[in-house]
């Protein structure tokens, strides 16, 4: 199929994977294929296709792109990052172990403490930057080991080869949240990982118009039960969600190259004002996750946390920004900037949070697209009220 050689070089694959000619028309352009079911030529004859909740061709493309994209052997795309992450979750039965980063999206752990948890999964939350934390939280009921590496919000880069032997030394596999990185920075599965999510809603789509959710895996055992999973439970990514996605992929690697490049600009600048106390963002020598980031990726991002020292210093700033804008999500050509304590780590506890150090005067920036001198000059702006 056009674009699906190995052998093609990245940016040739984010264009051409899964997306061979329309062969009615030509278009080059994967059509929306917006139909729920498909006529049978005869009885027990059909093209393929029989219900739009089991295949729809739009939604195959996509998941035959980012599987490409990723080095994987299949992708479902779900209607948004939690539900792929929900469909990995059905690989660990009741009474079975997850080792979890100490440090994830609010979401994840809101999902996994206050709805798995129910259900006799156990997990053990660990700082899954030190090695030996991962290794001294394995039991012989470990079935996962799940990371997200930069995390979010605190931006801790964990070693993925390192995980994936612990993981695999003790019969468990690891799964590894990319949504920080997406592909083109970081390739999981060439340091071991056995799973890769996304949230496609972040920079994979990169636009802010469409929520979804991307899991990779790369053996055929797997891959059929996920399949059978998203069939089963159906929360499956739109033929418009997927056709958005595939739109974004077209120009994720320019678009890649100008956050990273914003984002260091930022970084530096954070990094040298007064009024900031601390900086968080692997692209500077001093964050701890350097070295580590450096070894297993070809690039930093454009994730970085910030301390202002209280939540009425944070507030004051915030409300004075104009170009950057106050959100969650991140992945935009927008700059978005949040404030992780109240928005995107709410549901996390208090007591929790501050452990984790997600002060109340932390914020979370995910640089965009725009001029550089307009990001700088905004942010000069608001922190100059403080």
């Amino acid at each position: 199929m056009k674009g699906d050689s190995k052998d093609l070089g990245f940016s040739t694959r984010a264009i051409h994977a899964g997306q061979p000619p329309d062969p009615t028309t030509g278009s080059v352009t994967v059509p929306i294929y917006q139909t729920s079911t498909y006529v049978h030529d005869e009885l027990g004859v059909h093209r393929g296709y029989e219900y739009a909740r089991v295949q729809n061709p739009t939604r195959q493309a996509l998941e035959a792109n980012i599987a490409s994209l990723e080095g994987g052997l299949a992708c479902h795309a779900f209607a948004s990052g939690m539900s792929a992450i929900a469909t990995l979750l059905t690989r660990v039965k009741a009474g079975e172990h997850v080792v979890c980063s100490r440090n994830v999206y609010g979401g994840t752990y809101r999902f996994f403490h206050q709805i798995l948890e129910r259900y006799n999964l156990s997990f053990s939350w660990v700082d899954s930057t030190i090695l030996d934390e991962i290794e001294g939280a394995m039991t012989e009921q470990t079935r996962l080991v799940y990371v997200e590496t930069p995390t979010n919000p605190m931006i801790e880069v964990t070693d993925i080869a390192g995980a994936a032997e612990i993981a695999h030394r003790h019969g468990a596999k690891l799964a590894v949240d990319n949504t920080f990185m997406s592909p083109y920075f970081q390739q999981p599965f060439e340091h071991g990982a056995d799973f890769v999510i996304h949230s496609t809603t972040k920079f994979l789509n990169g636009h802010s118009d469409s929520i979804g959710g991307a899991l990779v895996s790369k053996s055929e055992e797997d891959a059929e039960w996920f399949g059978f999973v998203q069939k089963s439970e159906g929360a499956i990514l739109s033929p418009f969600d997927s056709f958005l996605v595939l739109r974004g992929l077209k120009t994720l690697v320019v678009r890649m190259e100008r956050h990273e490049a914003n984002g260091r600009a930022v970084a530096e600048f954070l990094d040298r004002h007064p009024k900031v106390e601390a900086v968080l963002y692997p692209g500077l020598p001093a964050h701890p996750g350097h070295e580590t980031q450096k070894r297993q990726a070809s690039g930093f991002g454009a994730v970085i946390a910030f301390d202002v020292g209280n939540q009425a210093r944070a507030k004051r700033m915030l409300d004075r920004l104009e170009v950057l804008s106050l959100a969650e999500s991140l992945g935009g050509v927008e700059t978005l900037i949040s404030h992780p304590a109240s928005m995107t780590h709410a549901s996390v506890p208090a007591e929790r949070r501050a452990k984790l150090g997600i002060s109340d005067g932390l914020i979370r920036v995910s640089v965009g697209l725009e001029d550089e001198k307009d990001l700088l000059a905004d942010l000069e702006r608001a922190l100059s009220a403080l």
